[in-house]
């Protein structure tokens, strides 16, 4: 059973479509599932996340916390967006059903991976943000590389 934030956010998603000229854009997926989620953020100067917009192709609760995630991001300093994490996605959502806690992950996870993107294109570095992985299964073995 889904709340009815999740079911406001299905209905009627937030900052759907893509940003030209991104600052940053991660795209993330899940293997299992076949959920795909991108985000795109424009960061002004002052590291500013002035617009983030995002397009699924997933379940439900994959575009729930997807618009939710542009939500939580969009105003923030990048620090701030550091913050958001798949807990702080699926309480703003007042939660998911178990089987659904993945999708909050991979709004985490391409938020991350958007960051990334503009960390490398702006060669600095985040204080916390780790490479992100393209599939939020893949194997928890490999080195985690820092930027």
């Amino acid at each position: 059973m889904y709340s009815e934030k999740v079911m406001d956010h299905f209905n009627n998603p937030r900052n759907v479509g893509e940003i030209e000229d991104a600052s940053g854009v991660g795209t993330v997926g899940n293997a299992k599932c076949g959920d795909i989620m991108r985000i795109y953020l424009d960061i002004d100067d002052n590291q500013i996340i002035r617009d983030c917009k995002f397009k699924t192709f997933g379940c439900g609760a994959a575009v729930a916390t997807s618009s939710m995630a542009t939500e939580l991001v969009k105003g923030k300093s990048i620090q701030e967006a550091m913050e958001v994490t798949n807990k702080a996605v699926m309480e703003a959502l007042d939660g998911l059903p178990p089987v659904k806690v993945h999708c909050s992950l991979l709004a985490e996870e391409a938020i991350h991976a958007a960051l990334w993107d503009y960390a490398e294109k702006h060669h600095i570095r985040i204080e916390g943000l780790t490479k992100p992985k393209s599939d939020i299964h893949e194997g928890e073995e490999e080195e985690k590389e820092e930027y």
